[in-house]
């Protein structure tokens, strides 16, 4: 009996029922988001679980239990920049930027204080977009965290005023 095979294989199947719980949380969300025009099927609820799981891969990370997907959708669904169109987009880039800033900073910041830090910048001096979100606020965060300087003492730029 080869029991390298036999590895491989509960961990596959281990892989599996993780995932098909994710699926099942991040479907479970849709009673909430509905109300905001915000639904997931199954096929995207699948296809967001494989952006966690090849972003886990991707960064060496290992993640217990259901993850943060359902987190990042309780944070974002009702923000006045998400609507159906972008709204699977959206959350595989947010899943993205959540975990590599996560790898980028040690893990000095909690899941939820980041998720909150998210929706904060995203919803204000980004106004929903990715790349302001992305480019600006995490990389600002990041390179404060990097001067070890404390999480608690960072505050977001403040609004840019166009005239």
């Amino acid at each position: 009996m080869d029991n390298h095979n036999n590895d491989f294989s509960l961990a596959a199947i281990g892989e599996a029922l993780m995932d098909k719980q994710i699926v099942d949380k991040i479907l479970s969300c849709n009673e909430t988001t509905k109300i905001y025009g915000l639904v997931l099927s199954e096929e995207q609820a699948l296809a967001l679980a494989d952006t966690r799981s090849s972003k886990l891969k991707k960064t060496g990370r290992i993640e217990f239990g259901k993850g943060i997907i359902d987190k990042l959708i309780s944070a974002f669904y009702n923000s006045p920049y998400i609507s159906q169109q972008n709204y699977e987009d959206t959350l595989h880039e947010l899943i993205n930027l959540f975990y590599d800033f996560k790898n980028d900073t040690w893990e000095v910041i909690s899941d939820d204080a980041l998720i909150e830090f998210m929706k904060d910048a995203f919803n204000g001096i980004c106004h929903g977009s990715l790349e302001l979100l992305s480019g600006d606020a995490l990389t600002s965060l990041s390179r404060h965290i990097h001067n070890e300087k404390s999480f608690d003492s960072y505050r977001l730029p403040m609004e840019k005023k166009y005239e």
